[in-house]
């Protein structure tokens, strides 16, 4: 039965990835997989390396990354309320992107963490994420992802 990785960590992904993009894909060939995503934390700085590694190896590059959700507004640099899980001012979200207007979304949506949302991380929040969701399917995530806080 076929089976791709849709959360998996590169170089970009700090102090949580340390798998090299080529490296990563020689392993995936190696497995017999044909597709892999690379969904690293709130960026999508090796996207095009990926991209142009992975169609050499004839592996289907799936590109996405791993969002910051803000609780509230991408704008609020308040302390998370006391209910608030892990303390935190976030949550995750793995997003990816199903088309090139999707890819184009993800590019929006880790632009606008950066230059609007940066509180700690490049967060995005539901206002952002409804504006800018066509052509992206979104995943649970990990342990701080929303449905699992």
């Amino acid at each position: 039965m076929p089976f791709v990785h849709l959360h998996t960590h590169s170089e970009y992904s700090l102090l949580d990835g340390a798998n090299r993009i080529p490296d990563l894909l020689d392993r995936v060939r190696a497995l017999g997989m044909d597709s892999l995503a690379i969904t690293d934390h709130g960026n999508l700085h090796g996207a095009w390396s990926f991209y142009a590694e992975a169609k050499a190896r004839k592996i289907r590059p799936i590109l996405g990354f791993e969002a910051y959700l803000a609780f509230g507004s991408r704008h609020s640099r308040e302390k998370p309320a006391p209910d608030v899980p892990l303390g935190s001012p976030y949550s995750h979200l793995v997003l990816l992107a199903t088309n090139k207007v999707g890819y184009q979304n993800l590019i929006k949506l880790s632009s606008i963490g950066f230059l609007e949302g940066y509180y700690r991380r490049p967060r995005i929040d539901k206002e952002v994420l409804e504006q800018h969701r066509e052509g992206i399917v979104a995943l649970a995530a990990c342990l701080s992802g929303e449905i699992a806080l």
